[in-house]
């Protein structure tokens, strides 16, 4: 007889006692105070074994991985996997080996299509966008859901599949707000920005699609990542892009441009010495559209109250 910690059920409904013990052996949950049998073939979710590693916890959990909307089949098909080994841990031999392998091929070969086939390009391709730009697992989900919709409507059909997946992706980096613009990212992909720019006007256009106007706040933290400014300067140049969607002077503003100028003023303020030519170079936008921003801040904001 074991006493849970947090048991299933609560509340003896009987009495209302809350002592509430389960016998693993019989699968029975019974209540300590009157006795009553609260439900019984309870499944035991407990571990089997005690894990002290992650890598012992992976290796006895009971359940496989869950359903992927960036895998192909969502991980849910049986593929064979010729690794040497059998399930109990022996090797085979090299003519079972060489049976293994021909019997992938002709499962593959049965069971995958030509809708499979582009399919299975599409996710690896999105899997390697993902690499390239650090992006989290949440967001490849999310694009792989998105591009699953495209290829549903059948706005693929016609254009390239790199180009759809990118623009795919660009979305959902535009609707989470997540910091990479459409020159990272095609250029990370294998076509042109302009191929990807005209796919993503496409699936706003076909999908109905509103994304909202990026924020230069969340700019910040990656350009002062690229020159090396401190946590100070960041909140500074936060502050004062704050002050500019106050007054409205951000409107219709590359928010990269917005805030390496931001940046560039903190950074003279703050006395860390960085050029109008690196911010330039860490935001991807040119020197005169930093002058250009940090001319139009300095005339209409009240730079001295930001001052440490």
């Amino acid at each position: 007889m074991e006493i849970l910690d947090e048991p299933v059920i609560s509340v003896c409904l009987e009495c209302g006692g809350r002592n509430i013990i389960q016998d693993l052996e019989s699968g029975e949950m019974v209540c300590g105070g009157c006795g009553i049998v609260i439900a019984e073939s309870t499944v035991n979710t407990e571990p089997e074994r005690r894990a002290f590693t992650m890598k012992e916890s992976q290796e006895r959990t009971r359940v496989g991985l869950p359903a992927s909307f960036s895998i192909y089949d969502k991980g849910l098909s049986t593929t064979f996997n010729p690794i040497g080994l059998d399930g109990c841990g022996r090797r085979i031999s090299g003519e079972k080996r060489s049976e293994m392998f021909r019997l992938r091929r002709w499962q593959t070969r049965s069971t995958v299509d030509g809708s499979d086939r582009s399919l299975i390009q599409a996710m690896s391709e999105l899997d390697r966008l993902c690499g390239g730009l650090h992006l989290p697992n949440t967001i490849q989900e999310r694009a792989a859901v998105t591009y699953r919709k495209v290829l549903k409507e059948g706005f693929v059909r016609g254009r390239r599949i790199s180009a759809m997946v990118a623009a795919s992706l660009y979305i959902v980096c535009r609707m989470t707000q997540t910091p990479r613009t459409l020159a990272e990212v095609a250029r990370h992909s294998h076509v042109d920005k302009k191929e990807v720019a005209r796919c993503y006007r496409i699936l706003l256009k076909k999908l109905n699609l509103r994304v909202p106007v990026p924020k230069a706040q969340l700019r910040v933290s990656k350009i002062a990542a690229k020159v090396e400014l401190g946590e100070k300067t960041q909140r500074m140049a936060i502050e004062i892009l704050g002050e500019a969607d106050r007054l409205k002077i951000s409107i219709s503003k590359d928010p990269m441009g917005l805030a390496a100028s931001a940046l560039y003023i903190a950074c003279v303020m703050n006395g860390e010495n960085r050029t109008q030519k690196t911010m330039a170079e860490a935001a991807g936008v040119t020197e005169v559209t930093i002058r250009n921003r940090y001319t139009e801040l300095k005339r209409y904001l009240d730079l001295d109250r930001f001052k440490p």
